[in-house]
């Protein structure tokens, strides 16, 4: 693990010296700036307090899409998991819905909610919604028949199937929906900054682009990487809290 590690660092470090190098020499400074101006400006904007001011209203957004999406996208894959009909009905809908680029409904959300956090949180649920509500109905449909089956000759309610077999069973899928589901929680509510807002860290790049200012923009790209970091790492403490069988069985095949 350590050599790993050691490996990571060393290949950062040769990204790093090639980018400073060739910023300027190989391409423009003015399309990409370098690694030590960007975090020289990354340093100014978090001294003077701007840049947490707009990662505070991203992260509301973000993470205020990021629950709203995966409560209702998990509530409906259970729901409609364990309804065959109703899944049936809803199955070319929901995958019409779920082909179509969600950046072409942003301009629609402005027009319905406004400019204001509520419009970014209702759009970033929106992506989050789809994706989460996929992994759980995949992993629902996917239960053992025949441990349900079983479960059903013993004189277990459909309660019981569902707390005691369905979701247990379908962790791994819901939570791989989550993690899949963070960054397009950040590209929700980064668009809606980016086409009508005037705090958040899409409204930082947008305004630092503007002024062909790349090292801000790529300071405030980098909050966002840290931003998405920070909400996965916070998945993947919640996925061993709840299913610690997968963190053991990690742990042997490291061991082997």
């Amino acid at each position: 693990m350590k050599q790993i590690w050691v490996l990571r660092i060393l290949f950062a470090a040769v990204v790093l010296a090639l980018w400073e190098y060739g910023s300027g020499r190989v391409i423009p400074i003015m399309y990409l700036s370098t690694p030590s101006a960007i975090a020289a400006r990354f340093y100014d904007l978090a001294r003077d307090g701007t840049l947490f001011w707009h990662m505070g209203f991203t992260a509301l957004e973000a993470g205020g899409g990021f629950l709203l999406g995966s409560v209702t996208g998990i509530t409906a894959g259970l729901l409609l998991g364990r309804s065959k009909l109703w899944a049936e009905i809803l199955d070319p809908f929901l995958m019409g819905f779920y082909s179509l680029p969600k950046v072409a409904l942003a301009p629609l959300f402005v027009m319905w909610f406004g400019i204001g956090v509520s419009m970014k949180i209702i759009f970033a649920a929106t992506i989050v919604f789809l994706l989460v509500f996929l992994n759980t109905y995949s992993g629902v449909r996917n239960v053992s028949r025949e441990l349900i089956t079983v479960f059903r000759l013993m004189g277990a309610s459909e309660r019981q199937i569902v707390t005691m077999i369905v979701i247990p069973s379908a962790f791994t899928w819901v939570f791989a929906g989550l993690r899949l589901s963070v960054p397009y929680a950040l590209v929700g509510a980064i668009v809606g900054e980016l086409i009508a807002a005037n705090r958040g860290l899409g409204y930082l790049v947008e305004r630092a682009t503007t002024q062909f200012d790349t090292a801000g923009a790529l300071a405030a790209i980098f909050a966002i990487i840290l931003m998405a970091l920070a909400v996965n790492g916070l998945v993947k403490f919640a996925e061993r809290y709840f299913m610690p069988w997968r963190s053991v069985a990690e742990a042997r095949e490291l061991a082997v």
